[in-house]
């Protein structure tokens, strides 16, 4: 064996062609998040149940006090529903933007797994894996306090942490992505102010997109949350058709085979290059 192919053998797989797809590898990356979230999850458990709660309970009897009704139900209805989609959005993005980067960035945590047998792809999809059940389960909590103030939801209730999940999945590769594509923290405050904002006030989650001039409502089509949004409130009032499942999760599906090309592409070129 010459020194080239030894050489050629030692290198890490990340730094090679990728292989097949390893799901124990993606339970590896998952399991690791899950031992460290032990030693966090007070201070994550206390931001993910107060922060939904008080948006509920100032939104709803703020502006329920004046608005009433909303689209045929209770203002605090219409915004519990609503707010369960934001909190998944809040929950999986934010943390997949802020938390990839600084790993990525300054501790250097990925070139470190990726020493072992695992791809970037694998990486990328344990870490939004994580996410997205993380936020799954967070992420109904405002629709439990709605419930506490008289939110009667429907069988199709059940049906919301599995929404929640795949939401979340979809905006974790989202962050991911722009993690991996943003160059410093600084660059973190125009997502935050230019993506998130736009993001849930153009969703129908304070007030109902078909009241907003016809091009917002189109642009609100290629919004990712309002078609959560539209999932959650359906499922919860029982409203949904074949139709609208169809359209909603088909656009999140879409959204997430695109947002995972494109992490995975740009995660490897930042973590490898």
């Amino acid at each position: 064996m010459t020194t080239q192919q030894t050489r050629a053998d030692a290198r890490p797989r990340a730094h090679v062609r990728p292989g097949r797809f390893e799901l124990d590898a993606v339970r590896g990356v998952v399991a690791r998040e899950w031992i460290l979230y032990g030693q966090s999850w007070r201070a994550t458990t206390f931001a993910a149940i107060v922060e939904p709660t008080i948006y509920l309970l100032a939104f709803g009897f703020g502006m329920g006090a004046l608005i009433g009704t909303l689209a045929g139900f209770s203002y605090i209805d219409f915004l519990g529903t609503g707010i369960v989609a934001v909190s998944v959005m809040f929950q999986s993005m934010m943390p997949a933007v802020i938390n990839t980067f600084i790993k990525r960035r300054y501790l250097r945590t990925y070139q470190a797994v990726l020493a072992a047998p695992v791809d970037v792809r694998e990486v990328v999809t344990g870490e939004a894996l994580w996410l997205a059940m993380r936020a799954g389960v967070y992420g109904c909590v405002p629709l439990l306090v709605a419930v506490a103030f008289g939110l009667r939801p429907g069988p199709g209730a059940f049906a919301v942490p599995l929404i929640a999940f795949v939401a979340g999945f979809a905006f974790a590769l989202f962050g991911i992505w722009i993690s991996s594509v943003i160059t410093s923290v600084r660059s973190m405050d125009y997502v935050f102010s230019g993506l998130f904002t736009p993001l849930f006030l153009v969703a129908g989650t304070f007030f109902p997109v078909t009241e907003l001039p016809d091009w917002v409502q189109t642009a609100a089509m290629a919004n990712p949350l309002y078609h959560a949004v539209e999932l959650i409130r359906g499922s919860v009032f029982g409203q949904l058709t074949p139709g609208s499942v169809l359209l909603h999760t088909g656009v999140l599906l879409a959204f997430i085979a695109l947002m995972w090309s494109l992490a995975c592409f740009q995660m490897r070129r930042r973590v490898i290059s």
